[in-house]
């Protein structure tokens, strides 16, 4: 598997025939906006790095990494493949599975903890790239929820009838920033990206509009210690790499992932049992598993991909997501929840209906 890019274009072309006109009323719209999902698409790079590769370099096993992370492989991005590259090709397939040009984006936000350089953004770099010389990019940095935070920041942007339609893209390269003389943190990441296209629609404002139905962003900062890099501009001059406690890490994940879906029910007042599909962040196997059993969500309805490309951190639930509607899992009309955790520590939830 090198690539995912893939298109499903009856998704597009149904998405596309309801677009809403550049010309509309923004404020006769903005009451009633919702931001659809009109298409998806991601790209991984060639590169496949197996657990046993890894057992090659480290003290650690195929056994002892499945068991402990449910991951067996990660793609890693070849010499010279940047963040901003990774992004362009799902950026690329997204459109494809739209049915759209890059000309009718008028708002890209991508999320990443590895980008090209300190500035400018990796947004611009794509907005260039796919050839957009109007509207506005920018990234945001939240790192494994960085999908959701931008998910949500678009959603408020189309919802306000400021703009149509915008790129949500997550892309990362965590291999740049690895120690890889590090076991608990070495075996654990992959590089790829995931994008979608959002549209703004009108909706009647029920739980049954096709859509983001709500989304409930978190963060505390105290928790610094537990998983951050150890460099930056401003105080070592030098990128730095990953560090991690891991156990504090999986005690927080729970709980913190909990309390925003059930602001997400609260919100709606859906339940697990309305969901059809879970679509969370890929970490590890055992936070996941951890987290629908608690939250009564049947494990036939869970989306995981971490055993093939491990956790790609702001990447991780575009690509589940792709990979979920292009092997027919999830259709139009489906409600899905997304959630994702994240260094600082960061974290959400999105409720979506397909």
């Amino acid at each position: 598997m090198g690539s995912l890019n893939d298109v499903t274009p009856e998704l597009g072309r149904t998405a596309a025939s309801s677009a809403v006109p550049r010309d509309t009323d923004q404020r006769s719209v903005a009451a009633s906006n919702r931001s659809v999902v009109c298409g998806i698409g991601s790209y991984l790079p060639q590169r496949i790095m197996t657990n046993a590769e890894l057992a090659e370099k480290v003290d650690t096993s195929d056994e002892w990494i499945v068991q402990r992370t449910g991951i067996r492989q990660r793609h890693i991005a070849a010499d010279g493949e940047t963040t901003s590259m990774l992004a362009t090709k799902a950026a690329e397939a997204a459109l494809g599975n739209a049915g759209l040009l890059a000309g009718d984006i008028d708002l890209i936000v991508l999320a990443t903890a590895t980008p090209d350089y300190t500035f400018p953004s990796v947004a611009t770099q794509v907005q260039h790239e796919l050839g957009i010389a109007h509207g506005v990019a920018f990234d945001v940095a939240a790192v494994c929820s960085g999908f959701l935070f931008a998910l949500s920041t678009a959603e408020k942007f189309l919802a306000s009838g400021s703009h149509n339609r915008a790129l949500v893209i997550g892309a990362e390269t965590f291999s740049r920033i690895l120690d890889w003389n590090d076991r608990g943190t070495c075996v654990l990441f992959g590089d790829g990206a995931g994008a979608v296209v959002l549209e703004r629609q009108g909706g009647q404002g029920t739980v049954a509009d096709r859509g983001i139905l709500t989304s409930h962003l978190r963060s505390d900062g105290r928790h610094r210690d537990k998983l951050y890099v150890d460099g930056g501009p401003s105080t070592t001059q030098t990128t730095g790499h990953l560090r991690m406690e891991g156990r504090e890490v999986f005690k927080h994940a729970v709980g913190m992932i909990t309390d925003v879906i059930e602001d997400a029910y609260a919100a709606t007042g859906l339940t697990s049992a309305d969901l059809d599909w879970f679509v969370p962040h890929q970490a590890n196997q055992r936070i996941i598993t951890a987290s629908a059993d608690k939250l009564k969500i049947p494990r036939e309805k869970v989306v995981m991909t971490v055993d093939l490309h491990g956790n790609t951190s702001a990447a991780s639930i575009p690509l589940a997501l792709d990979v979920a509607v292009r092997d027919g899992r999830i259709k139009p009309g489906h409600l899905v929840l997304l959630e994702a955790m994240g260094g600082g520590f960061t974290w959400g939830s999105a409720l979506v209906r397909w």
